[in-house]
């Protein structure tokens, strides 16, 4: 049988959302084999960016080939406020005053040594058969994926209003979509339903048949 690929969209400290997705997904595939790709931006904002971040690296030990998670521009500014003390305020002034009740810490230097090295390690990308996976986005006429780092964590635009073909189907996040679910276009799909401002976690289905999800597993 085909094995699924389920895409899961930005979580933001989220951790009872993203465990009742988990048992949908586990539930859908119906003893298929699956893997989980992670969008980044797992942490700010939300309740327990602690308890996301060690369910993910709890996955990932149990499961290193099927569990893919990328770094997203939250992760890119908690390392730059654990490593720069004076980029501290930027990203507490975006959320990351809740991660540190939620790892019981005061200071972004105090973050756990082991959490800083596996978010410092997050690959930008990830590819298959049929689709780039990404946090943000590429730039419009850059080899695909986009090589530049930074694009791929933070670019808007011109990669949302642009209708680009880079060669194999776009998926993303990073830009909350609060009506309507996913935004499905013909070159990219952005999962990224907004949970963290009360709407929905969202997973895209995918197969190696085509490029644009076959299905969306939603919780609400």
């Amino acid at each position: 049988m085909p094995e699924l690929t389920y895409a899961i969209g930005d979580i933001h400290g989220c951790l009872k959302h993203l465990r009742v997705l988990l048992d949908k997904i586990e539930e859908h595939r119906t003893g298929r084999s699956r893997k989980l790709v992670f969008l980044g931006d797992y942490i700010d904002r939300g309740p327990d960016s602690a308890g996301v971040i060690a369910l993910l690296r709890e996955l990932q030990e149990r499961e290193p080939e099927n569990v893919v998670c990328l770094m997203g521009n939250h992760e890119d500014l908690m390392l730059h406020a654990h490593y720069v003390p004076g980029l501290r305020l930027n990203w507490l002034m975006n959320g990351g005053n809740a991660v540190l009740r939620s790892f019981g810490i005061d200071a972004p230097e105090d973050l756990p040594s082991d959490v800083v090295r596996w978010v410092k390690d997050l690959p930008t990308v990830h590819e298959d058969s049929q689709r780039f996976f990404v946090h943000a986005g590429f730039r419009p006429g850059a080899p695909a994926p986009d090589p530049d780092a930074h694009a791929r964590l933070w670019i808007r635009e011109p990669f949302l209003s642009e209708e680009h073909d880079f060669g194999k189907y776009v998926i993303h996040g990073h830009t909350p979509v609060l009506l309507n679910g996913p935004d499905v276009r013909p070159y990219r799909t952005n999962l990224d339903t907004g949970c963290v401002y009360g709407a929905a976690l969202t997973a895209g289905v995918f197969t190696d048949e085509r490029g644009p999800a076959i299905q969306f597993l939603q919780v609400e």
